[in-house]
């Protein structure tokens, strides 16, 4: 199987790009010219993750269907992983794909391409710290939703057991630990308005942080006010803390132990160990690393999002945000574009910080616009930065759907929400 551009990965940024090229080349051309390749058939914008960990969230109402979007966009769609690369030959090989028993799907296959793109995003960073299979990680659309079944089937035993108390801790108070502490403390809530008396338990609910704050990334304010509402929220923020094992039932932390029945790990990212296995130059923590044009060391192989390693402003690189992602989709449509009429593109690629927003539950949140770079910095909280956050999400759903289909998207979830709640027991 052949196509001039390969996209591996259906994350924010490979999703976006393959969606744009597509619709760039037409009906006509960009289905045999486009093909994008994942390891699930549906698509999540990762950021909602920890909305789906904790039930607020429906998978099955958020999830994008990537065939839907692939007919739609016109592109190609294929199931499968990155098992190897010949940059050389310009071939890849993708992996068989086997069922929940076992049972071969997809075998191996060999594809062409002229042009690859990789955006093969990132997992967890335990560290080296022992114990790390106690932990749920967040990492992908699978993962929220075992953890989701899971958190149902402890809120339930702790509401039937004597001590209706169920402790829950997570490691890492960067923005996925803070924004799923405060869906928690709303789906706890939601759940107990629905029990009675006799069945209501509390939930201590603890972010454990290895750093002097939480939020360690974001100006010392958003940090402070992100302490303050989750404290507020009974949250108990343990900074200066780190994590020196996981065991069943409780943390080893440099300041002692921490009982917890489920506990939950967020405490850092990196790139896949199987990147170094490919012939691309990789840094440290297994991320391509590209020039400026977001090309790897081999011709005609490009890299965005996560797994990309770029410069930006000296020293620094370009962190791993889906703002990021997007802006490096951008680029590369353009890029990819001239290259697709056989033209050659122009420019560099330079990432521009909008700031950050952190979500603090149902109409609440914290953030900064404009970034430390580009002047002076914007505070919002309240309401505002909340519809802010959810704007991120929209202005996605409008590069994938296009304004008309994401209004329609928006507005069905908005009257689902209405009629059946936030939480989802399924």
């Amino acid at each position: 199987m052949h196509h001039d551009v390969v996209v591996v990965g259906g994350g924010a940024g490979g999703l976006e790009l393959a969606a744009s090229l597509g619709r760039k080349l037409g009906r006509a051309e960009g289905p045999r010219r486009v093909l994008l390749v994942d390891r699930s058939v549906f698509h999540i914008w990762k950021p909602t993750l920890h909305e789906v960990a904790a039930g607020t969230l429906d998978s099955h109402q958020e999830g994008l269907s990537y065939t839907v979007l692939a007919r739609r966009n016109h592109f190609s769609f294929t199931l499968g992983e990155l098992r190897g690369l010949d940059s050389a030959g310009r071939t890849l090989k993708l992996g068989a794909i086997h069922d929940e028993q076992g049972r071969l799907l997809v075998p191996e296959r060999t594809l062409t391409y002229r042009w690859l793109v990789l955006a093969v995003g990132s997992g967890s960073n335990f560290f080296g710290t022992p114990g790390a299979e106690h932990a749920y990680v967040l990492e992908q659309a699978a993962d929220a939703e075992r953890f989701r079944r899971h958190l149902q089937a402890a809120f339930t035993r702790t509401a039937f057991s004597p001590d209706k108390r169920l402790r829950i801790v997570i490691v890492g108070g960067g923005a996925t630990g803070v924004e799923l502490s405060a869906e928690l403390i709303e789906a706890h809530q939601e759940t107990l308005a629905s029990l009675g008396a006799e069945q209501r338990f509390r939930l201590d609910l603890s972010i454990v942080e290895a750093a002097p704050r939480i939020l360690a990334g974001l100006p010392e304010r958003i940090s402070a006010q992100a302490t303050t509402a989750l404290e507020r929220k009974q949250v108990s923020v343990l900074t200066n803390t780190p994590v020196k094992a996981l065991l069943p039932d409780r943390l080893v932390t440099a300041t002692g132990e921490i009982p917890a029945d489920l506990i939950v790990w967020a405490a850092g990212i990196k790139a896949a160990e199987a990147n170094t296995t490919l012939g691309l130059t990789t840094n440290r923590a297994h991320q391509f690393v590209v020039n400026e044009k977001l090309e790897t060391s081999a011709a005609g192989v490009y890299a965005l999002g996560d797994c990309a390693a770029c410069l930006w402003h000296g020293d620094k690189m370009v962190p791993a945000r889906a703002q990021a992602a997007h802006q490096q989709a951008s680029f590369l449509v353009a890029t990819l574009g001239a290259l697709l009429h056989e033209r050659a593109p122009s420019g560099r690629f330079h990432y521009r910080d909008f700031g950050s927003l952190v979500s603090l539950g149902e109409n609440k949140g914290v953030g900064n616009l404009m970034g430390g770079l580009a002047g002076r910095n914007f505070f919002v909280e309240g309401l505002l930065a909340k519809y802010m956050y959810m704007s991120l999400h929209l202005n996605h759903h409008r590069a994938i759907l296009g304004l008309r289909g994401t209004f329609v998207l928006a507005l069905a979830r908005l009257l689902q929400r209405r009629v059946s709640g936030r939480l989802k027991l399924h």
